[in-house]
């Protein structure tokens, strides 16, 4: 079963190459951390802040090529965690199907906030980070 959560909070340094977002649980006090780079935290906060771009970005180029494949990013999921890195999958509803595809959180998390979708996390990873 997985938890939802939401972006809670984002911490941009411009004296670091890692940035990092804060989740918290949706229905509960459940929160914690995750170190993302520098381009996807400033386009999770451009996005944010509504800001556009004069050309795509990586996650607007991603979400028009679901788009155009006739698909449907219905979620976000972060999956797992080993050795202090975190894994995540979209999922992709196409043609009547469900497909998951491997991604970085922040990749994941970015597009998701372009596409205001659920971002969701294992429990087995909520009970190991959430604090």
């Amino acid at each position: 079963m997985a938890v939802q959560v939401e972006l809670k909070r984002i911490i941009i340094t411009e004296t670091s190459d890692q940035q990092v977002i804060y989740l918290k649980e949706v229905t509960g006090e459940r929160s914690f951390p995750i170190v993302i780079g520098s381009t996807e935290a400033l386009a999770i906060d451009r996005r944010l802040k509504g800001q556009p771009t004069p050309r795509p970005q990586t996650h607007e180029l991603l979400s028009s090529v679901i788009e155009k494949l006739e698909g449907k990013l219905e979620r976000i999921v972060i999956n797992d965690l080993q050795d202090h890195t975190f894994f995540a999958r979209l999922v992709v509803r196409q043609n009547g199907k469900t497909v998951e595809i491997d991604s970085r959180p922040s990749d994941a998390i970015a597009l998701g906030v372009a596409n205001n979708v659920p971002i969701f996390v294992a429990e087995h990873v909520m009970d190991e980070v959430g604090g």
